[in-house]
């Protein structure tokens, strides 16, 4: 986790850089087959050099990047969960509980969808 140390100093308030840093460990200690890294200023995860997910902080909200397909693949759950969504990523409010349920069904639904992707993304 050393890796997000940084990123995360880099969080000014308090709460959310707990939260985050909660979720970021919850994935490494669930995954640990997958290689924390930052790209683009931001924390995520691969698996043999593709992207799986992605997190970046906001004001209000935490937000989720594991693809366009992947977004589409559980519109439903997204929804369900209270959370918003774009085409490519969704937002876990600041003030909502986290759905470690459904982020286990994306991270291994990426996992799986993408166990023979020589690219970083999807193409």
């Amino acid at each position: 986790m050393e890796v997000f140390a940084k990123y995360l100093a880099g969080i000014d308030n308090p709460d959310h850089r707990d939260r985050t840093e909660e979720i970021l460990a919850w994935v490494a200690n669930k995954f640990p087959n997958l290689e924390p890294q930052i790209k683009w200023n931001t924390p995520m995860f691969s698996d043999h050099g593709t992207f799986i997910i992605g997190f970046s902080t906001a004001k209000h909200h935490l937000s989720v990047s594991p693809e366009e397909v992947c977004i589409a693949h559980f519109a439903d759950d997204i929804v369900q969960a209270g959370y918003s969504a774009t085409k490519g990523l969704f937002r876990i409010p600041w003030n909502k509980p986290v759905n470690y349920e459904l982020l286990e069904k994306i991270i291994e639904f990426n996992i799986q969808d993408k166990a023979d992707c020589s690219t970083f993304w999807r193409k």
